[in-house]
């Protein structure tokens, strides 16, 4: 089976893992690679601080906690993401709002966010979803015209840039994931960027258990989310890679948008003339112009073992969201029709052309059967029954993230 994603290690990171571990760096309370990894990922986005926490989920939740904001305040969020997004609101006491889809990035449509902002709206979180930036500038515009922080979900956005800017240093605070199938990784792990004094203070206490002086006595309610001293050292290894792993990533899309151009039916993933996208899966949409269904091709492919993934579920048809107290009911039509029709195929930086060619030869072959058995079926006296290798109906595919 191909995988959608696995990533790339090698023996430098083994190495810089096992020194740290000789070194004793197995806790996130002391060593020298966690503040060295910080300061590095930091200068990398663009940002004054970088603070190391144990996920990109911790680092959303940490960076909404430090706002300390009233319950029931309200965080307009992507309605295309993966379910953290909305955790980070959800569990610090406040309401999620989603905001729809566009057709072409699939981020949040910056049309629709100055009609949802209410009175109790304190925040927006947009999701550079997949790779490709949200328009930064505007919405920064918009955020300052109705006093909202701007906390960036980079999840999957590592070197993606709007306007030459890295994102994760274009709102008031960046929130990235270092899970095992991120651009860089250090298996669980995150980082908060920010160029606020005042937030990375505040970021810092409460990451450590809002230990102060003395040493146990707490003022604030805070968090255990310190990353290990080993992870880091695994991520500062995976740091000085970084760039050829991004331009691997846009190798391996700028193929599969070659080689999928003439298919119809496949929208591939777009890159605006002012963003570098950084692909971070490469993502498409089925439409109903392909001989078979979202699910029926990802069958289809499985049985030739390509694996793949679905689009998130939006944030509108979460159950627990929607039986929250305060829960706007937010129609998000886009949002729902990418979950219904999107698609990864396997990117992983270590596919050859040829390899992306044969998996495209293989959802170009699966269409053409499909149309042949259409055609068939459509003639007088033969019917899809009564021809041998039917395919039968598609099941529905995981939607394992």
């Amino acid at each position: 089976m191909i995988p959608v994603f696995e990533p790339y290690l090698g023996e430098e990171e083994v190495q810089a893992v096992a020194e740290a571990v000789r070194a004793g760096e197995i806790s996130g309370s002391f060593g020298e690679n966690i503040p060295a990894f910080e300061r590095e990922f930091a200068e990398f986005v663009g940002a004054a601080h970088g603070i190391a926490v144990t996920s990109g989920t911790t680092a959303l939740h940490l960076a909404v906690a430090a706002l300390d904001l009233e319950p029931g305040s309200e965080v307009l969020v992507s309605a295309s993401t993966n379910i953290a997004t909305a955790l980070a609101a959800f569990h610090n006491g406040l309401v999620a709002v989603p905001v729809d889809s566009e057709n072409e990035t699939w981020n949040l449509d910056l049309d629709l966010v100055e009609p949802l902002i209410s009175e109790r709206t304190r925040a927006i979180i947009p999701v550079h979803l997949f790779g490709h930036p949200v328009e930064m500038e505007r919405l920064n515009e918009i955020a300052s015209r109705h006093d909202l922080v701007v906390i960036e979900d980079c999840a999957e956005s590592h070197g993606a840039t709007v306007r030459g800017q890295m994102s994760g240093a274009l709102g008031n605070m960046g929130c990235f994931s270092f899970y095992a199938n991120k651009i860089i990784t250090t298996g669980e792990g995150g980082m908060i960027t920010t160029s606020s004094d005042e937030l990375a203070e505040r970021l810092r206490l409460l990451r450590n258990l809002a230990f102060q002086r003395p040493r146990f006595f707490h003022e604030h309610p805070g968090f255990n989310f310190r990353m290990t001293g080993f992870q880091a050292a695994l991520g500062r290894a995976q740091l000085r890679k970084i760039d050829w792993l991004v331009d691997q990533k846009r190798r391996v899309a700028h193929t599969y948008n070659e080689l999928l151009a003439d298919v119809p039916g496949i929208i591939t993933p777009a890159e605006k003339e002012w963003a570098r996208n950084v692909y971070w899966m490469y993502s498409i949409v089925v439409t109903d112009d392909f001989p078979l269904s979202r699910d029926g091709l990802m069958e289809a492919l499985r049985d030739e073992g390509i694996d793949s993934r679905t689009f998130f579920c939006p944030m509108n048809l979460q159950p627990f969201l929607r039986e929250q107290d305060g829960w706007r009911d937010v129609p998000c039509p886009v949002a729902e029709d990418l979950w219904q029709r999107g698609l990864y195929l396997p990117c992983a930086v270590t596919l050859s052309d040829d390899d992306i060619a044969g998996i495209v030869e293989r959802v170009q072959a699966v269409a053409s059967a499909r149309r042949l058995i259409r055609t068939r079926a459509s003639t007088p006296g033969i019917t899809t029954s009564s021809m041998p290798g039917s395919p039968t109906p598609a099941r529905p595919p995981s939607s394992t993230a």
